[in-house]
């Protein structure tokens, strides 16, 4: 199933959550080209004197990334975020995202993030004070509320609408929640059933079944996938395929996932530089070998390279000994990890 945000057409209904330290450019265009209909970039901060930083600069660089372009945006001042938004457009940001989802402790602190939702006033004039500085569509992510006492979401929706929103992304937690606990999918389908926007439901959706049944119970248009991404960005073919056919893909040939990871690691060096570069890879490895025969020994071993053309050749001799199991990658399963 295909969808718009504004005049952009997008070709199924399968997002990328975006993740601090995960999603950035190389990794979002990753998953665009393995089946991800729609990806955000990481939250970047409105605070002028944060987005002259290197780490926004690369937040926020889409240089060749698929269309459209989203930049996700953070504060909690409604001139500061305007003019953030502005900016970001002004730099080829042709969808701006707000970020009132966040739980993290540093950055509700500031009274950003998911703290918003305690001031539904100042949602109001944020939501506004950004629809109304850019010509572009501007969208919203958010939680069920502050903590289980406080739930909101209704009305944040609402508030959303009425503010000029293009499409509204719901977590279904709380903030106090974290990422613990299950998510709320009943939150999720009562904002879809009382809203006139797109509604994209958010939160533990890790296998296509969940993604076919998150949609069902929610009525939502699409689905956004986080964690269950990192070291599988083919997880977004496999739901947009099932979303499709009702069957499952087979696993990737690891030849395939040998030839993606070396594609990987080349764009994320070249993105971040080889001092740094080497360093950021590492949790991508380890996402990608933690399921795989083998893949702890590895990952440890791993974590003590520090040069990338090492580490490109360790990442490829590990792919290459997987060969040796099958034509497919060969998930330990389930239980087995819990033995071990």
């Amino acid at each position: 199933m295909s969808m718009h945000i504004g005049p952009y057409q997008l070709r199924n209904n399968v997002f990328v959550a975006p993740m601090a330290g995960v999603t950035d450019r190389p990794f979002r265009q990753l998953c665009k080209e393995l089946g991800a209909g729609y990806a955000v970039s990481e939250m970047a901060a409105s605070d002028p004197r944060v987005m002259a930083s290197v780490k926004t600069a690369r937040r926020i660089n889409h240089e060749g990334e698929m269309e459209p372009k989203a930049v996700q945006i953070a504060g909690a001042d409604p001139v500061m975020l305007a003019d953030a938004a502005r900016f970001n457009v002004d730099r080829g940001a042709q969808i701006i995202d707000i970020n009132m989802g966040c739980p993290v402790k540093k950055v509700c602190n500031n009274w950003c993030g998911s703290a918003l939702l305690r001031d539904e006033a100042l949602v109001a004039r944020l939501l506004e004070a950004v629809v109304n500085a850019v010509d572009v569509p501007v969208t919203l992510k958010f939680r069920t509320g502050w903590d289980r006492q406080s739930k909101n979401a209704l009305t944040i929706a609402h508030i959303a609408q009425e503010s000029g929103i293009a499409m509204l992304t719901l977590h279904g937690r709380t903030r106090a929640d974290g990422y613990t606990g299950d998510a709320e999918y009943d939150t999720i389908a009562a904002v879809k059933a009382a809203s006139k926007l797109p509604v994209v439901a958010n939160g533990d959706i890790d296998t296509p079944f969940k993604a076919k049944r998150v949609l069902q119970l929610t009525g939502a248009d699409a689905v956004m996938v986080g964690r269950a991404a990192q070291g599988r960005p083919w997880i977004f073919r496999e739901i947009a395929h099932y979303l499709t056919t009702s069957t499952l893909l087979p696993a990737p040939y690891v030849a395939e996932v040998r030839q993606l990871m070396a594609t990987h690691l080349q764009a994320h060096y070249e993105f971040y530089g080889a001092y740094l570069g080497v360093r950021t890879a590492r949790k991508h490895i380890g996402w990608y070998v933690r399921d795989l025969p083998g893949g702890e020994i590895f990952r440890q071993r791993m974590n003590l390279i520090e040069d990338c053309d090492t580490q490109l050749a360790a990442v490829d001799n590990f792919f290459e000994s997987q060969l040796a199991l099958g034509e497919r990658l060969q998930y330990i399963p389930a239980v087995e990890k819990l033995a071990a």
